[in-house]
């Protein structure tokens, strides 16, 4: 059954997206803490322009997450305070600079700097435009069974960079078959693709089996709340602990200290297959070590305090025409959608998984995808 089709980030209005921080900034310390609501701007664009008036360096900035430049979003990061003697609090430069496609909210000091994935999440205010009224009732199904029963926890395009050849370069880099990017971010970024990639290809798998909800013997299991990861000996007790929330099986996230699930077990059999298929029978972990070590990603992705709202009628009669067919523009309305994903969670896996969704600037430039929430 097709799903029903709507316009998505008609405009940078209709996708807001919030930091949901992991802690609050203390009031005494060595970092200030600057949050602020960005428009048009990647993070790092936001971060030299913080850093150039703050008179520090951007590597010194700390980020907890990446967002998106077509959107509205608010998020922190952190700026060393300088010594007294080299100007000391930056605040009140901020204040007075200059800064196109920014808007300060806060200022508050910390101990430590920022550093990526310390989140407790990102939450989410979209508006969906092109909708047919009468796919409303049904779309509102769709998002309530997505709310109760989660959805499969893939990674989205935007991790695979703009031409989406970021998993294929690294796999050729580090098989010694190319160079690889010398920034050191771009390298991490290069290598997470292919992690990324491998992963998508587990959880895939999972999804056509039919086991992705549902432990199995041998998994690796992830505790929602406390982030916890276990060995499912028992897979009964697993699967009713699974269908109540409480956690999930995971797939890899491929690394030198990656715990790999049981030995012999269903999951490492498949596992061990991909892991060939995407990086090569010959590939060496050990290249990576300086990458990342790797890790455990949940199945199941859970999105929570989910609420979807008709707003009057849609107001985009400039935006891409998702029909072919002529019809009458009254039959059109908008929602206005709203959840909270935990941090590296994609909003458009959400979406996906209920709706077939298109983006103005992929329908004109396919080949140029936008970017999104990462952390």
């Amino acid at each position: 059954m097709p799903k029903p089709r709507v316009l998505y980030k008609a405009s940078p209005d209709d996708f807001r997206v919030e930091e949901v921080p992991l802690y609050e900034p203390s009031g005494t310390g060595e970092h200030l803490y600057v949050t602020f609501e960005k428009r048009g701007l990647t993070t790092d664009e936001a971060v030299r322009s913080l850093a150039r008036a703050a008179g520090v360096q951007p590597r010194d900035v700390g980020v907890a997450g990446v967002k998106d430049k077509h959107a509205v979003t608010t998020q922190t990061v952190s700026l060393p305070i300088p010594p007294a003697a080299k100007g000391g609090d930056p605040s009140a430069k901020i204040e007075a600079a200059e800064l196109p496609g920014i808007r300060i909210l806060s200022m508050v000091r910390h101990g430590n700097k920022l550093k990526t994935g310390h989140l407790a999440g990102n939450r989410f205010d979209l508006v969906l435009r092109q909708v047919r009224l009468a796919d409303v009732p049904e779309i509102e199904e769709r998002f309530a069974a997505l709310s109760r029963d989660g959805v499969p926890n893939a990674y989205g395009v935007q991790r695979f960079g703009t031409l989406g050849d970021n998993a294929l370069r690294a796999r050729e880099w580090l098989g010694g078959r190319a160079p690889g990017p010398r920034d050191p971010r771009q390298r991490r970024f290069m290598w997470s693709a292919l992690q990324s990639a491998l992963f998508n290809e587990v959880l895939e798998a999972r999804v056509a089996d039919g086991t992705w909800l549902t432990p199995r013997a041998g998994d690796l299991c992830k505790i929602h709340a406390s982030g916890g990861v276990f060995l499912c000996e028992d897979p009964a007790v697993d699967q009713a602990r699974a269908r109540t929330g409480e956690l999930c099986a995971t797939g890899p996230m491929v690394g030198v200290k990656m715990t790999p699930p049981g030995e012999g077990s269903a999951p490492a059999l498949l596992e061990r297959e991909l892991t060939e298929k995407v990086l090569g029978a010959d590939f060496d972990l050990a290249a990576t070590r300086a990458l990342g070590e790797g890790t455990r990603r949940a199945l199941v992705l859970l999105v929570e305090s989910m609420t979807v709202e008709l707003l009057a009628a849609d107001a985009t009669a400039d935006a891409i025409d998702l029909q072919k067919e002529e019809r009458n523009r009254e039959e059109d309305g908008a929602l206005r959608v709203r959840f909270v994903l935990p941090r590296g969670a994609y909003a458009t896996t959400v979406l996906s998984a209920a709706l077939d969704i298109v983006e103005p600037a992929r329908a004109r430039a396919p080949e140029a995808p936008a970017d999104e929430v990462v952390t």
